[in-house]
C-alpha cells in the first residue's frame, strides 16, 4: 500500500462554547466548530474576507482541557485528522454524512477568560506527561508588543 497522509493544521477561533458529553464508559467527548478565514482580492480589486468552518471532536483528556479552558471567540492551534462518518437519519432514513477534524494537539493561543488576547498554553494528545502548561504572561511580553519593527530593521 502507498504511503498517505491524513493531517491537518488549523488556527482559528471558536465559535461557540464547546459541548462536552460523557460516553457510558466515562470518556468525555468534546464537540466545538473553529471558524478560519482568508481575505482576497476580488476581480474588482476589492478586498473580501472568506470564512470557513470546521467541526472538531476531543476525546479523553483533550475534551476535559476544552471543557475547563475553551470559550467562544477562544483562538486556537489544532493538529488533527480529517474523519467522515455517516448513519441513517431515523425520521427521513437517508444517509447523512459528517465530516469532522479528530483533534491531535491542541494550543490555546487566548489567555485565561480572554476571548481575543495572546497569552498561550498547550496540551500535546500524544506526549506520555499528559501535562497541560498555562503559561501567564509576564513582564517580557510587555517589552515585546512595544517594540516596533519597521521596513529599516529588515536586512534584505
Amino acid at each position: 500500500m502507498a504511503k498517505s497522509v491524513n493531517k491537518v493544521i488549523l488556527l482559528g477561533n471558536v465559535g461557540k462554547d464547546p459541548e462536552v458529553k460523557f460516553l457510558p464508559s466515562g470518556s468525555a467527548v468534546a464537540n466545538l466548530t473553529i471558524a478560519t478565514s482568508e481575505r482576497f482580492k476580488d476581480k474588482g480589486g476589492e478586498w473580501q474576507d472568506r470564512t470557513e468552518w470546521h467541526n472538531l471532536v476531543a476525546y479523553q483528556r483533550t475534551a476535559e482541557i476544552i471543557r475547563d479552558y475553551v470559550k467562544k471567540g477562544n483562538k486556537l492551534y489544532i493538529e488533527g485528522r480529517i474523519q467522515t462518518r455517516s448513519w441513517d437519519d431515523k425520521t427521513s432514513g437517508e444517509k447523512k454524512y459528517r465530516t469532522e477534524i479528530i483533534i491531535g494537539e491542541l494550543v490555546l493561543l487566548s489567555g485565561r477568560g480572554d476571548g481575543e488576547s495572546g497569552g498561550g498554553g498547550g496540551y500535546n494528545r500524544s506526549s506520555s506527561s499528559s501535562s497541560y502548561d498555562q503559561r501567564s504572561s509576564g513582564p517580557s511580553d510587555d517589552l515585546v508588543n512595544s517594540t516596533e519593527i519597521t521596513d529599516d530593521d529588515i536586512p534584505f
